[in-house]
């Protein structure tokens, strides 16, 4: 599919570039090292089970939901505005 100047496969290329950087940054953000014995915001204790499931973790089941979905509000993508502009 020809896409004005750009080459053939450019499009996938950045589409794949895309995807590889978003699984590079989630990587890194993955906890690492001993995990803790107690939660870092609450102090709640941490069940053995989970400090062996995921190896560097340092906050609660619940905590952790909290802060998952804080990150999740403040994604800096205007879903909405995208969808929006595309219909105009």
């Amino acid at each position: 599919m020809a896409n004005g100047w750009a080459r053939e496969g450019a499009v996938q290329e950045q589409i794949d570039s895309t995807v590889e950087d978003a699984v590079l940054r989630a990587r890194s953000q993955l906890p690492r090292g001993e995990s803790a014995e107690f939660c870092d915001a609450c102090d709640a204790p941490i069940p053995q089970a989970r400090r062996e499931a995921v190896p560097g973790v340092r906050f609660c089941v619940g905590c952790q939901s909290e802060r998952d979905q804080e990150q999740q509000r403040f994604t800096g993508y205007n879903r909405r505005g995208s969808k929006d502009s595309q219909l105009r």
